[in-house]
């Protein structure tokens, strides 16, 4: 839709729906809360032997590039927001573009991760496999919140603005959390 400034924008309208963007968004977000256990079993079912551990160190930091940097690019969009930079509507166009890189970064990680041995019996490995776990909730419910703010004709109420700082907040503690426990893991 053109803007007044005779640019076109991807503005979501009220009530209409693109159908396979919130399928593969369930579907990826189904993959990562079912993978989460299973990875945790093959943590402790599988023993890699030194190359293939080096491969999936090396699928691990590449899923985290994708995941975490996508992750940062949407929050970059919205403190650009925030700053009165860009619209929301343009805010949430791009970062819902994001969705399926954070989430196949997630799964990615998941499955990598449990190559790694982890220790089980850590504290800081159970810290980080329940910052993981926030993490995929977290994920699920933002779908929900972009739903909601999607769904509504002009500024969304100050609770749903909360609700979203929140989720980023969230995310984000999550996120940096589950990388510094991962970087002193491989340390000692």
């Amino acid at each position: 839709m053109p803007d007044d400034s005779g640019t076109t924008r991807d503005v979501p309208t009220p009530g209409r729906t693109h159908a396979r963007g919130p399928v593969r968004q369930v579907a990826t977000a189904a993959v990562a809360i079912a993978l989460l256990p299973a990875g945790v079993w093959l943590s402790a079912q599988v023993r890699p032997g030194p190359a293939l551990h080096d491969v999936a160190l090396f699928a691990h930091l590449g899923f985290l590039i994708l995941g975490f940097g996508a992750v940062l690019v949407a929050d970059y969009f919205f403190a650009l927001w925030v700053l009165g930079r860009t619209t929301l509507a343009e805010a949430m166009a791009n970062t819902s573009r994001l969705h399926l890189l954070v989430w196949s970064g997630v799964v990615g990680l998941i499955g990598s991760g449990a190559l790694l041995r982890p220790d089980l019996g850590k504290g800081f490995t159970i810290l980080k496999l329940v910052l993981v776990a926030a993490l995929v909730i977290n994920g699920t419910q933002a779908m929900v919140l972009d739903r909601r703010i999607r769904s509504l004709a002009g500024r969304p109420p100050v609770r749903l603005l909360l609700w979203g700082a929140l989720t980023a907040v969230i995310s984000q503690v999550s996120w940096w959390g589950a990388v510094v426990i991962g970087y002193l893991n491989t340390r000692r």
